[in-house]
């Protein structure tokens, strides 16, 4: 399978994990279990989703990279792609509303920080949220668009 298939086949299997997550995996705990063991179920799984994230942010971006450096040799294009863009915004998505805010929610669970775990949810929330987009634009871009996505 060459890199073009990857490049679009990634996005949407990646796009798919993240409303599974999103819709499915982290709502089932709440209702089953009680609170703090639904909170660590969902816990493990965000984790497992941010880490898998990373990777696949990391992947698409050096894929992309490849693809921008084939454009500029062929002609067609330049070093920097609106795909790549949204990979980049994918990372930092990742990063700070997984990695950098983690450690805070831990913190404000214990009454300590300026911002409340509600707030500092509701923050992560959104970093999600608008990953969710970057990484469904890029599938729609890769797949529907694949002469600009160079």
């Amino acid at each position: 399978m060459g890199l073009d298939r990857w490049r679009r086949l990634i996005p949407g299997l990646w796009a798919g994990w993240l409303m599974c997550v999103a819709l499915l995996a982290t709502p089932a705990p709440f209702a089953l279990l009680v609170q703090a063991e639904a909170g660590r179920v969902v816990g493990r799984m965000l984790a497992q989703e941010a880490y898998t994230s990373l990777a696949l942010g990391i992947l698409l971006l050096v894929l992309e990279r490849i693809a921008a450096r084939r454009a500029v040799a062929a002609g067609t294009g330049s070093q920097f792609s609106l795909p790549m863009a949204l990979a980049i915004g994918t990372l930092f998505c990742t990063i700070a509303g997984y990695f950098a805010l983690q450690p805070m929610m831990a913190a404000a669970r214990l009454g300590q920080g300026p911002l409340s775990f509600g707030q500092l949810h509701a923050v992560s929330a959104a970093f999600y949220v608008l990953k969710a987009a970057l990484v469904a634009t890029l599938a729609w871009r890769t797949t529907f668009n694949p002469e600009s996505s160079s």
